[in-house]
């Protein structure tokens, strides 16, 4: 299967997922490593083995391979990060948060590709996984590398479609033998 694949298994009652899906991809201003690195890390975060499944291998023939490793090390430490930082802002004690993490993110100081679209990728999983101190965080550092919100929301576009693209086709996919 394929980008094309993937829109055609959509249901009609999703119709719009299929035609945003087609959208935040086909018509991306994103140049190609920030668009696919994208899709890559969101997909990865989207727990959906079918969206995985399809979109890897495209996000493979757009990236080099060091940005198809930096786009799957995004996806993996802000799986870590986003859990670990939700937590802390999430808890009504704040003196977690004067705690030193004592957590290894090495790959963040150094992705193997230009740091801001490791920090654009790692924003796509945090909006994925929730995580508001971490999107608050890595928004600051691209603002201050001279991202424009409208870049910045073409990320978390693609992280929003692809997340509801992986919750349709696995709820299909458990519903189909019911109906």
């Amino acid at each position: 299967m394929s980008l094309d694949a993937l829109k055609s298994a959509i249901p009609d009652y999703a119709k719009d997922l299929k035609l945003n899906l087609g959208s935040v991809i086909g018509n991306s201003d994103l140049p190609a490593q920030q668009l696919w690195g994208t899709v890559l890390a969101t997909a990865i975060a989207s727990r959906s083995p079918l969206v995985l499944r399809e979109l890897a291998p495209e996000a493979k023939a757009h990236l080099s391979p060091e940005a198809y490793t930096a786009a799957k090390s995004a996806a993996a430490v802000m799986a870590m990060n986003n859990v670990f930082y939700r937590t802390r802002h999430l808890l009504s004690d704040h003196e977690y948060g004067t705690l030193r993490a004592g957590l290894r993110m090495n790959v963040i100081g150094n992705p193997g590709v230009d740091k801001v679209d490791f920090e654009l990728w790692s924003f796509a999983v945090s909006a994925v996984n929730g995580c508001g101190m971490c999107l608050d965080s890595h928004e600051q550092v691209l603002r201050k590398a001279g991202v424009e919100r409208d870049v910045i929301q073409e990320a978390f576009k693609i992280a929003a479609v692809v997340e509801a693209v992986g919750v349709t086709l696995e709820a299909e996919a458990v519903l189909a033998p019911l109906d």
